[in-house]
């Protein structure tokens, strides 16, 4: 191994631990945002997949949320079900599984809560992928895509 090798996978190592680095922080700075101290601590997963969680604290996102159906109806989801494409689920890149969550159309004022079963978007630029129930539910279906609102209240204890 000559020296220019060995200089460019050190350089490579260096690089791609500062990068690391990066985005270990900004999930953390996502989760602090949105009230979890430590993501990898306190985003538990529920025990069963139809256990819904609640996030702890009130926070909203804004982006762009896209919809996906009959190709991946029937397989299993990051949360171990099976998708149903009809049902109001989504997949959320952090949120953690059985959270639920409400989503705004900013174009229409439609409004669906969905439980989080699956990981992704795997697409940049895309912030929530949606069941074709919960596209459907938001009026999403013919544009494929469109400007939301993620939100979390949490209840008022009585």
């Amino acid at each position: 191994m000559n020296m220019s090798t060995r200089y460019c996978g050190v350089t490579l190592v260096l690089v791609l631990g500062i990068w690391a680095d990066t985005v270990g922080a900004q999930e953390i700075e996502t989760a602090q945002t949105q009230g979890l101290a430590n993501p990898r601590v306190d985003a538990v997963e529920p025990e069963r997949a139809d256990e819904a969680v609640k996030p702890q604290a009130a926070w909203q996102e804004v982006g762009v949320a896209s919809w996906y159906g009959p190709r991946f109806h029937g397989k299993k989801t990051a949360s171990g079900e099976r998708f149903d494409q009809s049902a109001l689920t989504a997949a959320h890149r952090s949120l953690p599984l059985g959270a639920l969550v409400d989503v705004l159309n900013l174009a229409n004022g439609r409004t669906v809560q969905v439980r989080i079963n699956d990981r992704g978007p795997h697409r940049r630029g895309v912030l929530i992928d949606l069941s074709q129930g919960a596209a459907q539910a938001l009026g999403l279906i013919h544009q494929g895509r469109g400007k939301v609102r993620l939100s979390h209240s949490p209840s008022v204890p009585d």
